[in-house]
């Protein structure tokens, strides 16, 4: 076949959910194609294989971004997925949605339908929690969600008890009635392997014969008839081939890859796109642009008591949580790296948690240039515990550098350049001061390596930060939606502003970043964007 009702562009996060939502019902044919390959990896379904795909150019774009001026010129890497499942592949599987004021916002910004209210049973729809659902969590959903308690480290509890020695109260469940407090985290995952969203939705969708997945399909532009777009033409196997739709085309690529191919398909900025040689269908200045990014402090920590570390750097510890994980699937294997943290506010006067808390009991500073070795931790025994602010407000964007669809963008992700943004990472390394300073943590530190007992004021602090601080890979909002037809790139309804039968269904629609990990958020985007689909085309409930 060359004609299909829909096709879509990208099988990561949101493109699984599409697939399999669109051709659920039998009605309507379904081509997905994505750059990628398979996900059948071992090092992808473990969990902690995570550190083996990170640098892994197989099932991985290994994008950089430009140098940034705020991080002292320095250049960061950001692992994208290239691979059915896309980011949720390889990522840490952590699962939060947010908080409920965040979709409130998005509604508040020319949104309808885009609310706490509105948002809530897409997020239930999708999930089986193994802690069975209640008003807020799913309980029949393809996306199992998993929590880790029967296999964390001791020291977790240690840093809950220190966050209620500082008033931050224990809270069981981040996706509950309320996000806020301190507590371990839930993972994407079901019986010690990774659920990434090819797993929860793409494979239980391949036996139709109204779905067509088609791997190492690179899409090189959208095509259009007039205004409207009729078809994509990709890259196979190096041969061109073009494909038509006879309803739409609903890009699927990511923060990244969507606003790239928009580019490259003549939609965006008119003077970049007429600068690289490409010809304009539709100037639309928002793409790539508003372009949001969490960025992180580590603090390290010399641990008096044994860590993960003491159990993964000794061969025999590799071989025997290797062999256990083999045979039982339990054990640290069967875990991402953060296992507990929490969402809490930084300074009084807020009405909302502002930071997120990472703490992994496991460390790995003396890893060489690109390489993530999570089997292979320092050779002493330590700890991480890290802070991100949740809604960063510095703003940046990406562009093509040519019309060439196999040459990465250039990214800037101009972090820290508004004082709001430094001022909240400063607090966010004061707060990890605080936790390691009480006495449930304080009695098990030999030593703070990192930035180290003599950084101490603020300004040494902030420069340490303009150092140190790196992405957590959460990149969004780069076809923001909203009504304004030119600094927003798709309506509520997710329809790209100006052209019929084109969507944009990923996370680069987020009008904002999300309070936490964007993973749960993209797929719920995906399971609205498919009702939307369905219901525009008559089809929906």
């Amino acid at each position: 076949m060359s004609d299909y009702d829909f096709i879509i562009v990208g099988a990561g996060s949101a493109g699984c959910v599409l697939a399999n939502r669109l051709s659920e019902s039998g009605r309507f044919t379904v081509l997905l194609l994505e750059a990628g390959g398979s996900d059948l990896n071992f090092w992808i379904w473990m969990p902690i294989g995570y550190g083996k795909t990170f640098y892994k150019p197989s099932v991985n774009w290994m994008y950089h971004t430009e140098p940034d001026p705020a991080l002292n010129g320095r250049v960061s890497y950001w692992p994208r997925g290239k691979v059915l499942g896309g980011s949720s592949s390889i990522n840490a599987m952590v699962y939060i949605r947010g908080q409920a004021q965040d979709f409130d916002e998005w509604q508040g910004l020319g949104n309808p339908g885009w609310g706490w209210d509105d948002v809530l049973p897409y997020f239930r729809r999708a999930e089986t929690n193994d802690r069975g659902g209640d008003a807020f969590r799913g309980d029949n959903g393809p996306l199992h969600v998993a929590s880790m308690e029967r296999d964390l480290h001791p020291l977790c509890q240690d840093f809950i008890a220190a966050g209620g020695e500082l008033q931050f109260p224990h809270n069981p469940d981040f996706n509950g009635a309320t996000q806020e407090g301190v507590g371990t985290y839930q993972n994407t995952a079901k019986g010690g392997l990774r659920m990434s969203a090819a797993r929860a939705y793409l494979r239980p969708a391949l036996r139709r014969t109204n779905l067509r997945v088609e791997t190492g399909a690179l899409a090189e532009r959208v095509l259009f008839e007039g205004k409207r777009a009729v078809g994509v033409s990709y890259r196979q196997n190096g041969q061109v081939r073009t494909v038509r739709a006879r309803r739409e085309v609903i890009l699927s690529g990511g923060a990244i890859n969507s606003p790239q191919l928009l580019q490259l398909s003549g939609i965006g900025p008119a003077h970049l796109l007429q600068d690289k040689g490409v010809e304009v269908v539709h100037a639309l200045d928002g793409v790539g642009r508003n372009l949001q990014d969490h960025l992180c402090i580590d603090h390290l920590y010399r641990s008096r008591v044994p860590t993960l570390n003491t159990q993964l750097h000794p061969w025999h510890g590799k071989l025997w949580h290797g062999l256990r994980y083999v045979l039982t699937r339990r054990g640290p294997l069967s875990l991402g790296v953060n296992q507990a943290g929490g969402f809490v506010r930084s300074r009084p006067g807020l009405d909302r948690p502002n930071m997120q808390l990472f703490f992994s009991p496991v460390s790995y500073t003396k890893a060489p240039p690109g390489k993530r070795p999570l089997m292979n931790p320092d050779p002493f025994p330590g700890f991480l515990l890290s802070a991100q602010p949740t809604r960063p407000t510095s703003r940046g964007h990406l562009e093509i550098r040519s019309g060439d669809p196999t040459e990465a963008p250039a990214i800037h992700p101009n972090y820290l350049s508004t004082e709001t943004d430094v001022q909240e990472m400063l607090e966010g390394a004061h707060l990890v001061r605080r936790f390691t300073e009480t006495p449930a943590l304080a009695r098990l530190i030999e030593a703070e390596l990192l930035p180290g007992a003599d950084i101490r004021s603020d300004d040494d602090l902030i420069a340490d930060i303009r150092q140190r601080a790196g992405t957590v890979f959460h990149p969004v909002s780069t076809c923001r939606m909203g009504p304004d037809t030119q600094r927003d790139v798709v309506d509520a309804r997710l329809r790209v502003h100006g052209i019929g039968g084109l969507r944009v269904v990923d996370a680069s629609i987020f009008p904002t970043l999300t309070s936490g990990n964007t993973n749960a958020p993209a797929i719920m985007v995906g399971e609205k964007g498919a009702d939307m689909i369905l219901q525009d085309c008559g089809a929906g409930g």
